[in-house]
């Protein structure tokens, strides 16, 4: 279809004039074309073609083309419309390809900061943390655990002492530390929360819950935890776990404007109680378990037999136990535990029952 409109008033303005420019119209082929008085023809692609208001006249129909957001076109003839099929609507962003293309750059950048740069730079930094820095950032850690915990918000959560239970648990890490080099010494609490969990801070710092000990099947199961906990401690998982989750959270903090850094408190809280450290660390843990309870004396199949009630007890994914449950394979970790039990060898409990009785009620 081609629709010719000459002669009918229409004025053009480049955008840099003042002086508009009569023009001729003509629409062929899904294309404005407008012809200046030069003979210069200007070609705007119909669907590029967008309606703009005037309020001084209503009998001028003022056209601009999305791409040039100077030029206008002003005509009296309103029959051209018709051939316009897109002057009232939206025009796209402009640049938004661009845009969209330094989005996904900006979040690839975040995405190697905190998966790649902050793993790397805490896991160097981790070694050269005096022991007394790692006890001050563990002590810190905890009081804020106990306050985050604490479900009145008033107070922190109360640390267990029952005297015979406390006491049984410090020979029980004794026990378990053996002749190990530790770096840290070993500083064992119970908070009173019925959350099934336990984990390790900076610093030496090893916290059990009572929700653990009551679900624990036994003494041994639970000095399987704690050993466990102590392998993480002897090679400064939770160190690095917490360099790496302050990291991420210091850049997430400037990316969504948490500069007060209240949000990032919670988060790393949250992060450090329910901490997945990496397959190499978590089978890094299982072996010391493996080796700190076979030389105490204790069955090393504890451990696996810890997994194992955990898991019938609260299924796999369970976010309670997330933490004992994580990679590698579930089932690798029960059966290399059992296969460190060695064949004739006589193991002892953790603890007497008189102990396992106190422990269990540490916090009445």
């Amino acid at each position: 279809m081609s629709v010719g409109f000459d002669g009918l008033g229409a004025a053009y303005f480049d955008g840099d004039s003042p002086e508009p420019q009569e023009v001729s119209l003509h629409v062929a082929a899904g294309i404005l074309q407008i012809g200046l008085d030069d003979g210069m023809i200007l070609r705007w692609p119909v669907e590029e073609v967008r309606r703009l208001p005037d309020l001084a006249d209503r009998n001028t129909v003022i056209l601009r083309r999305t791409t040039d957001p100077l030029a206008r076109l002003h005509v009296r003839d309103q029959s051209l419309l018709k051939h316009l099929p897109q002057l009232t609507r939206r025009a796209p962003p402009k640049g938004r390809g661009r845009l969209a293309a330094w989005a996904i750059a900006a979040v690839a950048a975040v995405g190697v900061q905190i998966f790649v740069l902050v793993p790397l730079l805490a896991d160097n930094l981790a070694g050269f943390i005096p022991p007394e820095g790692e006890r001050a950032l563990g002590e810190a850690t905890f009081g804020q655990i106990r306050e985050a915990l604490d479900e009145t918000g008033l107070n922190p959560l109360n640390i267990c002492e029952g005297a015979e239970g406390v006491a049984a648990l410090e020979t029980l890490v004794q026990r378990l530390g053996g002749d190990n080099d530790l770096r840290q010494e070993i500083s064992l609490s119970v908070l009173d929360h019925d959350m099934v969990n336990a984990f390790a801070l900076p610093g030496g710092f090893v916290v059990l819950f009572r929700g653990l000990i009551e679900a624990a099947d036994g003494p041994d199961e639970l000095a399987a935890v704690l050993a466990h906990e102590i392998g993480h401690v002897v090679s400064s998982d939770p160190t690095r776990h917490a360099l790496r989750s302050a990291g991420s959270i210091g850049i997430l903090g400037l990316v969504f404007g948490d500069f007060a850094g209240g949000a990032a408190v919670l988060f790393l809280t949250e992060r450090l109680i329910s901490a997945q450290y990496s397959q190499a660390a978590e089978t890094g843990a299982d072996a010391f378990a493996h080796r700190a309870l076979a030389e105490a004396g204790i069955n090393p199949g504890a451990l696996g037999d810890m997994f194992a009630t955990f898991r019938e007890k609260h299924g796999d994914a369970d976010a309670v136990t997330a933490h004992f449950l994580s990679h590698p394979a579930l089932d690798k970790r029960i059966t290399a535990a059992r296969d460190a039990v060695e064949t004739g060898a006589e193991y002892t409990p953790s603890m007497s029952a008189a102990d396992w009785a106190a422990v269990q009620n540490i916090c009445k």
